[in-house]
């Protein structure tokens, strides 16, 4: 049966001393992009360290793990990628930043990107960084090992496969498109995805992360560029198909143009199940929070609008939704970090109490 959460606030006293607190447990989030690490960033406050600060967090993460897409073929990590045959390392920097304990410098160093120079101009620090670590090391796992412990991050970070792999998507047109930056500037709706090549091993550890989880996250982030690609590798879908934790797809704030135009939430989770053969998604997350007029204006320019929440739809799907405001407008929409980390991990009980029943 479907059930809809809608987040209450916080009515515990301030300054009081009585603390509700969960065990501490595991969490896997799967995908990419910039929503990917706006997750992580909120989630990593929450991660315990040691011991014996147990007794103390509130909602405490024993591990945190981000299995990574490695599919982006664009920018410096696309540069660094055919250049130097390896994996493109721009979205897992992103996600070792979000994690990072000191993002105001040494994130901001990582973060930085070059704009002059011969060979130089477009690539960003810590992808040269990385890239230079896997040849030193001649390891790309090693590499993110040694690159984490620089940054002190708060959890795991694991690509989810060490194959040279790349998006091929067959559009509603009947065209073939390769790589994931012509898909992305394609506007012709998607019909299906796929990888080139088509069987890839996923990284093992990634595996054992997600059969250990307690909580499996998947998005926010493009649905065909940042989501469905770890999706794609059969061993990791089955992995998430057979884990008896709650597994929770957080929905976008607006459709991407091209990717999703026109596409509700539940066309969200029918697009994953097309492609994955077992259910994958127990529950949804949400925003109910309206945009602003002018920020709602300047996306519909560009073609993007707010994914409509259609509840009837998702009922059929048998999905709970979990609604909250989630939104924080500045220049740009992105979710507010802190907020939905807060509701994940405040709900992750009685999600897994409703899927248990």
């Amino acid at each position: 049966m479907n059930t809809v959460f809608c987040s209450q606030p916080n009515m515990k006293k301030r300054g009081s001393s009585t603390k509700t607190l969960l065990p501490s447990f595991r969490i896997v989030a799967l995908g990419g992009g910039t929503g990917l690490s706006t997750l992580l960033r909120g989630l990593k406050e929450h991660v315990v360290r040691r011991p014996d600060e147990l007794a103390t967090a509130e909602r405490p993460i024993a591990d945190l793990a981000a299995i990574v897409t490695v599919t982006d073929d664009g920018g410096s990590s696309g540069r660094l990628r055919r250049e130097n045959r390896i994996l493109p390392p721009g979205d897992i920097r992103n996600c070792m930043v979000a994690l990072s304990k000191d993002e105001a410098l040494m994130g901001r160093l990582f973060q930085y990107r070059f704009h002059a120079g011969q060979g130089l101009a477009g690539h960003n620090f810590g992808n040269l960084f990385l890239a230079a670590l896997t040849h030193v090391t001649g390891d790309f796992i090693e590499a993110i090992r040694v690159t984490s412990k620089v940054l002190a991050i708060r959890g795991r970070i694991f690509p989810s496969t060490l194959s040279n792999v790349h998006l091929v998507a067959k559009l509603e047109n009947g065209r073939v498109v390769h790589g994931e930056t012509r898909i992305s500037a394609s506007r012709v709706p998607i019909q299906r995805l796929g990888l080139s090549p088509s069987r890839v091993p996923p990284l093992p550890a990634a595996i054992e992360a997600i059969d250990q989880a307690d909580l499996i996250l998947m998005g926010p982030g493009s649905l065909y560029t940042s989501v469905l690609p770890n999706l794609l590798i059969p061993e990791i879908a089955a992995a998430i198909a057979r884990s008896k934790a709650p597994r929770v797809y957080i929905a976008n704030l607006m459709t991407q143009p091209g990717e999703t135009t026109g596409y509700g939430l539940a066309d969200h989770l029918c697009a994953i199940q097309k492609h994955v053969p077992r259910r994958v998604i127990d529950c949804v997350v949400a925003n109910r929070q309206a945009i602003s007029p002018l920020v709602a204006r300047r996306y519909r320019s560009e073609g993007a609008t707010p994914v409509a929440v259609d509840l009837e739809a998702l009922k059929n799907l048998g999905c709970r939704v979990i609604l909250d405001d989630l939104v924080e407008e500045h220049t740009v929409l992105r979710h507010n970090c802190q907020r939905l980390s807060n509701l994940l991990l405040e709900d992750f009980l009685r999600i897994k109490d409703e899927i248990s029943t």
